[in-house]
């Protein structure tokens, strides 16, 4: 090995030192990280052999070349397209597989690399993996896609069958198990190598002696334990390599967090370690992503890369400017944003929704304005002593082009004096103004909710009733057994599945943003629906101004999954919740469009 890599060539045809040189001449933007990691490059050119390290051009342009050669693109427009790396992912590539130790090892055998979300992490380490499986030259290799489930390590893997099955070059070398979207291993015969993925949720695994191991969404991952267990397999390895791919996160503790600030160190000089390479985005002090464009391309590399035949830059400036919008006003989203666009570590709890935006958007009507108006409601139950919360959602008209919150809360009235301590808010004060009611004894009393429902409802032209499966049994048998009616109840998952698009859905109404693309938000239920006569609906939202409604604003915190949608979390929230889930769910069961007007079927005079 040590004949073969002695060459130090570094002249103009050098992609990786020629993305350093860019970066260090300010040619290419980027952050304060990046600026260190090119350094770091260059330096180790002329001095790294002091230290035993060897660098080969040869070998760095033979990883480059199988990606643009060999690989072709998967997904949308870039669909069949030829790997063409972005300058960002040249450096990586290359650094990755050009520097070697004097003894034959390979010198990086940790990398972390940390960008915005969608700079095209995920593919690049799927490459990385198939490189490793088919021109490594290592007998037996063991690559593994891993993430703390199973479903997020097939993301990457399913990546990489698709780059096998449009490539002519791999798709015969290569042996498939299972089919279409089944396949779970690439076998590779000429070395007896293998590549699949694994899950920290998979309580059977213990052994794997990784050649290549690539860790997705590492700031998802809770404890160290798949970082150790794939490190501890690589002992026996000469060339083994763990790379470790991520947004930004949230918890500086984490183990993405700890290899943050390690490979932030190892950069910039401040600690020695030629074991790991770290390629970390970053926005310089005084950068803020959302009054100034110009700081993008620092946490989105691949942003202003066109390559021949390809579109705009990824994730693309339009839908940054997307993002940012959206994120006006909304705490919380502007952190999930921040930490994963534009790689800032944000706190874990944040407010969701600012007080300025909800105050803006309260506007009280009277009762009798919205009888015969269409409506659909949230239904959230409570345990024992929780709030119980019952949200209408009334859709706009043509003389009021807002859709109108309406919130009704129960609590049990025993030890009202010790809950207003515990929760530190005035419960005996919203009683004494109607804003809270009350149900004897200590716990709920679901019998008396029931009967305030079927009131309600009977005033209110109510179509759907959204609940959480959780509870719910006891009340129809509650309705059963009391010959209680209520309109329709559709069942409203608490995952991600449901509560995320009617999360992006409450808050764009919220704020009065233009309606979605068709398919991206929330689609009309039954041919019963249609749009307002005159053209998209006003989507603005107004709430009633109910103070318990305004606390659950205030309280309520959401989480994110990796893909990025969002749910409210109850056990992050600073305090209760119960409404907010409610008119969640009914802006779920609201679809896009007004339902065909009809004469309100409850118009009995009943007093609420």
């Amino acid at each position: 090995m040590q004949n073969e890599t002695q060459q130090t060539n570094t002249s103009a045809d050098c992609r990786v030192a020629g993305f350093a040189r860019a970066v260090l001449a300010g040619e290419i933007v980027a952050g304060p990280d990046v600026r260190n990691a090119a350094r770091r490059h260059l330096q180790d050119l002329e001095d790294g052999h002091l230290r035993g390290l060897i660098w080969s051009q040869e070998a760095a342009d033979r990883a480059i070349g199988f990606f643009e050669d060999v690989l072709c693109l998967n997904g949308g427009e870039y669909e069949g397209m030829p790997f063409l790396l972005a300058p960002w992912q040249a450096f990586v590539v290359g650094s990755l597989f050009g520097w070697y130790k004097d003894t034959g090892h390979r010198r990086f055998r940790i990398a972390y690399i940390e960008t915005g979300k969608g700079s095209g992490k995920s593919p690049l380490a799927a490459g990385i993996g198939l490189y490793g499986l088919v021109s490594d030259g290592e007998q037996r290799a063991e690559i593994y896609a891993a993430a703390t489930k199973k479903d997020q390590a097939q993301i990457l893997f399913r990546d990489a069958v698709s780059m096998v099955n449009m490539s002519p070059k791999l798709a015969t070398r290569l042996v498939q198990s299972g089919q279409h979207e089944k396949v779970w291993n690439l076998f590779y015969p000429n070395t007896n190598s293998f590549f699949r993925s694994i899950g920290s949720d998979e309580n059977s695994q213990s052994g794997p002696r990784p050649h290549i191991s690539l860790l997705d969404e590492v700031h998802e991952h809770r404890t160290p334990a798949m970082v150790n267990m794939m490190r501890a397999g690589t002992k026996n390895r000469r060339r083994a390599m763990v790379v470790m791919i991520t947004n930004s996160g949230s918890d500086k503790n984490s183990v993405a967090g700890q290899y943050h600030e390690q490979g932030k160190r190892v950069c910039s000089g401040a600690e020695q370690s030629d074991t790991l390479f770290a390629f970390i985005c970053s926005l310089d002090k005084g950068d803020d992503p959302f009054k100034d464009e110009a700081c993008w391309p620092k946490v989105n590399p691949s942003l202003d890369f066109v390559a021949e035949d390809q579109a705009d830059g990824i994730p693309g400036r339009v839908y940054l400017r997307e993002q940012v919008e959206e994120a006006k006003g909304l705490p919380a989203k502007e952190a999930v944003v921040r930490r994963l666009n534009f790689c800032e570590w944000t706190q874990a709890d944040s407010p969701w929704i600012s007080w300025d935006v909800w105050s803006e958007a309260e506007e009280p009507v009277q009762m009798r304005l919205l009888r015969n108006r269409p409506a659909v409601a949230g239904l959230d139950l409570s345990s024992t002593t929780d709030l119980t919360s019952f949200v209408l959602l009334f859709y706009p008209v043509e003389w009021d082009p807002h859709w109108r919150l309406l919130s009704y809360f129960w609590i049990p009235d025993d030890k009202l004096d010790e809950r207003e301590r515990r929760d530190k808010v005035p419960y005996l004060a919203w009683i004494k103004a109607r804003h809270l009611e009350t149900t004897p004894g200590r716990a709920i009393s679901k019998l008396h909710v029931l009967r305030r429902l079927a009131v309600i409802c009977a005033y209110f032209d109510v179509r759907k009733i959204a609940y959480d499966r959780w509870r719910i049994e006891d009340l129809r048998s509650l309705m059963v057994e009391h010959d209680v009616e209520l309109p329709e109840l559709v069942a409203f998952g608490q995952g991600f599945k449901d509560m995320g698009p009617a999360v992006d859905e409450f808050e764009r109404r919220l704020l009065g943003l233009p309606p979605k693309a068709e398919g991206e938000g929330i689609e009309p239920e039954s041919e019963d629906w249609e749009v307002l006569e005159d053209g998209e609906p006003v989507e603005t939202l107004r709430h009633d101004g109910n103070p318990v409604l305004t606390w659950n604003a205030g309280n309520a915190v959401t989480v994110s999954d990796p893909a990025g949608n969002r749910k409210v979390d109850k056990a992050r929230a600073i305090g209760r919740i119960d409404g907010i889930v409610a008119s969640i769910m009914a802006t779920g069961v609201s679809g896009t469009a007004a339902p065909v007007e009809s004469e309100s079927i409850y118009d009995k005079g009943v007093g609420i």
